[in-house]
């Protein structure tokens, strides 16, 4: 779910004029040892390692991740426990422990339920899905704003994904910067939204 979760959000911000490289854990040092870009006309940002190492994915992505598979969880238990119980009444039925009538009556109980846990189950993915779309929203909303501040003097022509990089010189990382900038922007959101609640 972990790795589905990063591929969507990735996919959504690969249209962005942003860029990504996966990360690895090697690649902090690597994101340290770049803060010191001297500009040139294109930079790149790894925009996975961004993301994975970003306040809001740590505080809300995983909080997001962990309800959207403790919701799939237990919608294939649900439905486990719906077709176990189905081939339990045909068992019984076959073995003549019950009536016709009977098996008619728990069959028409069990598909009822079976039609509310679907319906229940869409719903609930539906708003788990808005959810997902949100977030996806506002991290590609603040790794944006806060290339836009880092380039607000225009110092790169270009800022790409490293993710659709073949080979690049290393002192054109800026995602460091990007990183700790996403950061300060989410605190700020986040001492900003307690206030307008007030």
């Amino acid at each position: 779910m972990k790795k589905f979760f990063f591929t969507l959000l990735v996919a959504a911000l690969s249209f962005a004029s942003c860029d990504n490289k996966t990360a690895t854990p090697a690649a902090e040092g690597e994101a340290a040892a770049t803060e010191t870009v001297t500009g040139g006309d294109i930079a790149y940002v790894r925009v996975e390692y961004v993301l994975a190492e970003s306040e809001i994915y740590k505080t809300e992505g995983i909080a997001l991740q962990e309800k959207t598979q403790k919701a799939q969880n237990s919608w294939a238990q649900k439905e486990k426990n719906l077709q176990l119980e189905a081939a339990q009444l045909q068992e019984k039925y076959q073995k003549g422990l019950i009536t016709t009538a009977d098996a008619q009556k728990q069959q028409q109980s069990i598909e009822k339920r079976a039609t509310n846990f679907q319906t229940n189950t869409q719903k609930e993915a539906q708003t788990l899905d808005e959810e997902n779309y949100v977030f996806q929203n506002r991290a590609q909303d603040l790794i944006m704003r806060a290339i836009k501040e880092i380039n607000a003097d225009k110092k790169y022509k270009m800022v790409v994904n490293s993710a659709s990089l073949l080979d690049y010189d290393k002192s054109l990382d800026i995602t460091s910067l990007v990183l700790a900038k996403v950061n300060e922007l989410y605190k700020a959101e986040k001492k900003e939204t307690p206030a307008k609640k007030k």
